[in-house]
C-alpha cells in the first residue's frame, strides 16, 4: 500500500515536472515579428459564400429597417427601427471596410458597385477611406508622423510648446463631442468636403457622396415631412458615425496603448501594443463585425471579419492582447487620455500635464 501511494507520488511528480517542460518549451517558442504576422496568413483567405451571405443579408436588414420606419404606424416602433438602422449601419460599414482590405470579394464587379455606392451613401467615399485608412495601417502608433487616417497624438513637451490656440484645436478634436457629432465633424467634413477641398480630381466620389446625402436628405424632408427625416436620416446616422467614430478612437487610445518613435516602431508591436482587443457581448459582435478583435486585424488586414475569431482562438499569441470594453468606466477612462508622456512611458489626462 505504501508502496503504491508512492508510486503514484513519484508520477505525479513527473507529470508535473512535464506539464511545466513543456510549458517552458511552448513559451520558448512563442511567435513574434515576422513568424506571427506569417502565422496569421492560413486565416487571410475569404470563403466567398459566407462573405456574400454576410453582405446581402446585412443590406437586407438595413433595407427591411428602413422599410419599418415609413410603415410602422406606431411612433416607438419607428424609433426602434430608427435606432437598430443606426447600429446595423455600422455592422455593414465594417463590412465594407473588410472589402476595401481587398479581405473579402476582392475580384467581384457587382461587389464592387454594392460597397462603392455603400461608401458614397454613408460619407466615407472609397478612394478617401482607401487612402487614409491604408496610411494609418502603415503608421499606427508612430509619434512622429502625419495624423492622417487616426487621430493625432503629440506628446507631453510638444503639447506644452503648441500656442494657446492649437492646444485647444487639438483637444477639440480628441474631444467627446466631437465623437459624438461624428456625423457632421468626421464623415460629413472630414472625409468628404475636406478631401473635396484638398484635391477635386483625386476625391471627385466625395462630391457625389455630398451631392447624393444632401439630395436624398431634401427628398425626405419635402415629401416625408421633418419626422421621417429624424427617424430616417438624422438618427441612424449620427449612432452610427458616433459609434464608428469612438470605436477608431478607442482601439488605439485606451489605458495600457504604447506608442514608438519611428525608429523604434514595427508592424507587429504596433498590432499588439497599440492596438486594443474591445472585449464585447454577442450583442455588438454581431452589429460591429468582429471589429473588437482589431489587434488581430492589424496584424493582417486580409483576413475576413468572420475569421477573426478563429484566429483568436488557433494563435496563443494573440490571446495576451491589451484590452478595453464599451463599459461606461472605460469609456471615460480612454477620453480622458489626452497626450503621450515618454518618461511615464504612456497616455496621461490633462491633471497630469
Amino acid at each position: 500500500m505504501g508502496f503504491r501511494v508512492k508510486s503514484q507520488n513519484v508520477r505525479k511528480d513527473r507529470e508535473g515536472s512535464a506539464f511545466l517542460l513543456n510549458f517552458a518549451a511552448s513559451n520558448s517558442h512563442m511567435l513574434t515579428g515576422k513568424d506571427l504576422i506569417l502565422a496569421t496568413k492560413p486565416y487571410a483567405k475569404e470563403i466567398p459564400w459566407k462573405s456574400w451571405y454576410y453582405t446581402i443579408s446585412t443590406l437586407m436588414v438595413l433595407a427591411a429597417l428602413w422599410t419599418g420606419i415609413y410603415f410602422i404606424p406606431n411612433l416607438y416602433g419607428k424609433l426602434a427601427c430608427s435606432i437598430l438602422l443606426g447600429c446595423v449601419i455600422v455592422r455593414m460599414f465594417v463590412i465594407y471596410h473588410d472589402n476595401m482590405h481587398n479581405a473579402i470579394l476582392p475580384k467581384s464587379v457587382l461587389a464592387d458597385i454594392l460597397f462603392w455606392t455603400f461608401g458614397v451613401f454613408i460619407l466615407a467615399p472609397p478612394s478617401i477611406w482607401k487612402r487614409s485608412h491604408d496610411y494609418h495601417h502603415n503608421h499606427n502608433s508612430k509619434l512622429f508622423t502625419a495624423s492622417i487616417g487616426s487621430w493625432p497624438i503629440v506628446t507631453k513637451q510638444k503639447f506644452k510648446r503648441l500656442s494657446r490656440g492649437q492646444q485647444i484645436s487639438y483637444l477639440a478634436i480628441r474631444h467627446p463631442l466631437t465623437i459624438l457629432f461624428g456625423y457632421i465633424i468626421v464623415f460629413f467634413y472630414g472625409l468628404s468636403l475636406q478631401s473635396l477641398i484638398a484635391s477635386p480630381k483625386k476625391h471627385w466620389d466625395s462630391l457625389i457622396a455630398i451631392v447624393f446625402h444632401l439630395g436624398l436628405s431634401a427628398l425626405v424632408f419635402i415629401y416625408l415631412g421633418w419626422l421621417a427625416w429624424v427617424l430616417m436620416i438624422g438618427i441612424p446616422y449620427l449612432i452610427s458615425c458616433a459609434i464608428g467614430s469612438y470605436l477608431f478612437y478607442a482601439q488605439h487610445n485606451f489605458p495600457g496603448v504604447s506608442f514608438k518613435g519611428n525608429i523604434e516602431w514595427s508592424y507587429d508591436n504596433a498590432a499588439l501594443e497599440s492596438s486594443s482587443y474591445m472585449v464585447m457581448n454577442p450583442f455588438w459582435k454581431w452589429m460591429t463585425a468582429n471589429i473588437g478583435y482589431h489587434h488581430i486585424h492589424h496584424m493582417n488586414s486580409r483576413i475576413p471579419f468572420y475569421r477573426l475569431p478563429e484566429v483568436m482562438e488557433k494563435i496563443p499569441e494573440m490571446q495576451a492582447a491589451k484590452t478595453t470594453t464599451l463599459n461606461p468606466s472605460d469609456i471615460i477612462a480612454c477620453f480622458k487620455l489626452k497626450v503621450w508622456d515618454p518618461e511615464k512611458n504612456r497616455m496621461i489626462g490633462l491633471s497630469e500635464i
